[in-house]
């Protein structure tokens, strides 16, 4: 399965939302992987146990099923989350770009991927399309997050 969406974070048009900066958009997807509770509230333990100057590896516990993944980090661009075949997981990728097309335009645009295969896909159709309203109403609560952490100082204090 690939899909993939974009959210808006900045709406020139709309004078009621709080215009967030690249910076704090970047910080917020920082710190989405790096303390991944705050976003997934059913998220039990998530371990950081290997840190390069371009990433780190995660082993992140969801009650009994444990996901190790690796997260790559494009500063001020793009967090690569890729997770290795396991158990009974497939190996799949998440990839958050921050684009930004216009001077005060902001998006954050997402991008799933699985291995399986078109056969696979087929037969998995009506769960798929469970999985794509998932990810979407998670992306959007990301960003409303974000907007929680802006409005606190937090995503400004992480950028020092």
């Amino acid at each position: 399965m690939k899909f993939e969406h974009l959210i808006e974070v900045n709406d020139p048009l709309n004078p009621l939302i709080d215009a967030l900066t690249v910076k704090q958009v970047w910080a917020g997807l920082v710190l989405r992987a790096e303390s991944p509770k705050l976003f997934v509230p059913h998220l039990d333990e998530a371990i950081i146990d290997q840190r390069t100057d371009s990433g780190f590896r995660r082993r992140l516990r969801y009650g009994e099923l444990v996901v190790e993944d690796r997260v790559e980090l494009e500063p001020m661009r793009q967090v690569r989350y890729r997770v290795a075949a396991q158990q009974d997981i497939a190996e799949s990728s998440l990839i958050m770009t921050i684009e930004t097309p216009s001077e005060n335009a902001l998006f954050v645009r997402f991008q799933y991927e699985d291995s399986h295969d078109e056969a696979t896909d087929q037969a998995n159709a009506m769960y798929d399309e469970f999985r794509r309203s998932a990810y979407v109403e998670s992306d959007i609560d990301t960003i409303g997050m974000m907007r929680e952490l802006a409005q606190e100082g937090r995503l400004d204090a992480t950028l020092n």
